[in-house]
């Protein structure tokens, strides 16, 4: 049988399956993502322990360059995290591997796997949107990932903040309270001074995230308008925040867009990924097996 790799290349871990899809994944490894000769080397030792391997894919963060027109092609790029800017990854794993590579960031490759296999199956576009260490988002219209001047870099949409209400600065080290700078991990614990897993249900915390993740999904409706917005990431998986996030894009929009996905059917709208964490290595699979198709293989 034919099998795809799949590379989910995230800043603090690598997960590399091989495999079909979500229901035939026959073996798959874990590891830190350390420097890019390390992770890119251990990665493609894995994939070269299998003789019927067809293409693989890469789910990386960004940002990178996925057009592939450009010179560069299948690199990180601007990354903030340390030893991988300007880091060739896709040509690589193409050399060592000698298959065709497919190549995109984590959630627009997400995005891809949940529109193939998951929350969005069916649906004609959908939003992804990641919040953990960073916020990140990506889109699928018409089964295309959404791609322009580069990918989409949804995390850094800027929005409303009342430095009265919470004056905290924000953390992003570009724009500082960009949406990432607001409502990522890393800020819950800056403003309030412990990690988000270890805050009560009922602490203040959670309408303060919940408002500005309500404010970016807000943009994005207004947008994209997705027919499905799917949130997943480590903060995320505190579930009592999605009825919160859901309460505050119907107060946010004040009844505009006129949908039932907005009113009775928000708890449909507004949900959690149906393929858990393993959306992005599975998106990786998703972008090997377009890439195995683009290829005529």
């Amino acid at each position: 049988m034919t099998l795809y790799g799949g590379i989910e290349g995230g800043g603090t871990k690598f997960v590399c399956a091989v495999g079909t899809g979500p229901k035939d994944i026959r073996d798959e490894i874990r590891f830190p993502t350390g420097d890019p000769e390390d992770a890119i080397g251990r990665a493609v030792a894995f994939f070269r322990t299998f003789d019927d391997l067809e293409s693989v894919g890469i789910a990386c963060f960004g940002p990178l360059d996925a057009n592939p027109k450009s010179p560069t092609f299948g690199y990180v790029t601007t990354t903030p995290k340390p030893g991988w800017a300007h880091t060739e990854f896709a040509g690589t794993v193409a050399r060592e591997l000698g298959v065709p590579v497919g190549f995109d960031t984590d959630v627009n490759a997400a995005a891809l796997a949940e529109y193939r296999w998951g929350a969005a199956q069916g649906l004609d576009s959908c939003l992804y949107l990641t919040v953990g260490t960073g916020i990140g988002g990506g889109a699928v219209v018409e089964g295309q990932m959404i791609h322009g001047l580069m990918h989409p870099e949804m995390g850094h949409l800027r929005i409303p903040h009342d430095r009265e209400a919470d004056p905290y600065p924000g953390c992003c080290p570009y724009h500082g309270d960009c949406l990432e700078g607001l409502a990522c991990g890393p800020a819950i614990e800056g403003r309030w001074g412990q990690r988000a897993e270890t805050l009560p249900p009922d602490h203040p915390a959670w309408a303060l995230e919940a408002h500005y993740l309500a404010l970016g999904l807000a943009n994005t409706i207004v947008t994209i308008s997705p027919q499905r917005i799917i949130m997943g990431g480590g903060v995320m998986e505190q579930l009592h925040l999605f009825p919160m996030i859901r309460q505050e894009v119907r107060t946010i929009l004040n009844g505009y867009i006129q949908s039932p996905h907005l009113e009775d059917q928000i708890d449909t709208y507004i949900v959690p990924p149906v393929l858990g964490n393993q959306a992005g290595v599975l998106g990786g699979i998703a972008l090997a097996i377009n890439a195995a198709k683009a290829a005529g293989r």
